[in-house]
């Protein structure tokens, strides 16, 4: 499959030359940020992570460590986002997550809610092999209710597959009993079916759910239940409806009103720039009166902002 990414492997790459290019942009008095940023958003994170190994068999040191020692602020959690792998990027994101202070519901929604099943499995395994802690563990220790026990089905990453025709129906009927129909809400119900089903399957029952009640599913959530089950539930049901519209709107939402969201903006912006980006990019415009970019453009500055607008590839406006 063609990846949908904004960022691309640079075809006539050298490692050495690159990782050369970056120690000359740090070396001395003053720091050339543009080369550093230009660079590292044109080569992927498998390139990335060459030059690292090339910068310190040629430097003998650490490209992280000088690039945290050159940068500051918001532009050197981007760039070290983008020298990070993808999983390694998560489990980080996820450890921290339930690790400081308070939990940060968000990242564990946003992660969880809409990773491939595989991804799942590999966070589970490189958290163990990262901190000799167990995920599920740690993330029950940390949550509770059904909120709780919503993420630890989503860790076991182990949906339903295809479309169960005969079902369909009966989990439209089961939803409507938990929540519309009743005084109080079942939320188990809600945990277990849009915990379990695959996302086509889940589809044909928010089709059926809407024609049997006359609500969209996310309209019933937002009445039936709260906190951070309720942000769980709409994320995967927004996911199973399409994961670029999700983070479109989660996209729109960390810049929209007074200060901005730079850490999920971040987050997102990096962890989709070779997956999706470019749908996102088109349900951004579909979604609302801005281009992705244009709210970039008018949200962020400096090299912080350069950077961003290279991952998001170009105005479509």
């Amino acid at each position: 499959m063609a990846s949908r990414g904004t960022v691309k492997a640079s075809a006539n790459f050298n490692a050495n030359q690159d990782a050369e290019a970056l120690y000359k942009a740090m070396k001395g008095l003053g720091t050339d940020e543009d080369v550093i940023l230009q660079l590292l958003t044109s080569r992927s994170n498998a390139q990335r992570q060459q030059i690292k190994s090339a910068y310190k068999t040629l430097h003998g040191k650490d490209l992280i460590n000088d690039l945290k020692g050159e940068l500051g602020g918001k532009f050197e959690t981007v760039i070290v986002a983008l020298m990070t792998p993808p999983i390694t990027y998560d489990v980080t994101l996820l450890r921290n997550a339930i690790k400081g202070a308070g939990t940060d519901e968000k990242v564990l929604v946003e992660i969880l809610a809409s990773r491939k099943a595989q991804q799942i499995k590999d966070i589970v395994a490189a958290y163990r092999e990262d901190y000799d802690d167990n995920l599920e563990e740690d993330i029950a220790g940390d949550t509770s209710g059904h909120f709780k026990r919503l993420l630890i089905i989503l860790l076991q990453a182990s949906r339903q597959q295809g479309i169960q025709e005969g079902t369909i129906e009966s989990d439209a009927q089961a939803l409507f009993k938990a929540g519309e129909e009743k005084f109080g809400t079942d939320e188990q119900q809600f945990v277990t079916i849009l915990g379990n089903r695959s996302a086509e399957h889940l589809r044909k029952v928010f089709d059926a759910y809407m024609k049997l009640t006359g609500y969209e599913m996310e309209e019933s959530i937002q009445r039936e239940t709260s906190g951070g089950l309720r942000d769980l539930l709409l994320a995967v049901v927004k996911c199973a409806r399409s994961v670029p519209a999700y983070f479109a709107e989660t996209l729109y939402y960390a810049m929209k009103g007074a200060g901005t969201d730079d850490q999920t903006l971040i987050r997102v912006m990096v962890s989709r720039s070779e997956v999706d980006m470019l749908d996102i990019k088109r349900e951004f415009r579909r979604m609302f009166p801005n281009s992705l970019h244009s709210m970039i453009m008018g949200d962020t500055s400096g090299d912080y902002r350069n950077t961003l607008l290279l991952l998001c590839g170009g105005d479509d406006a």
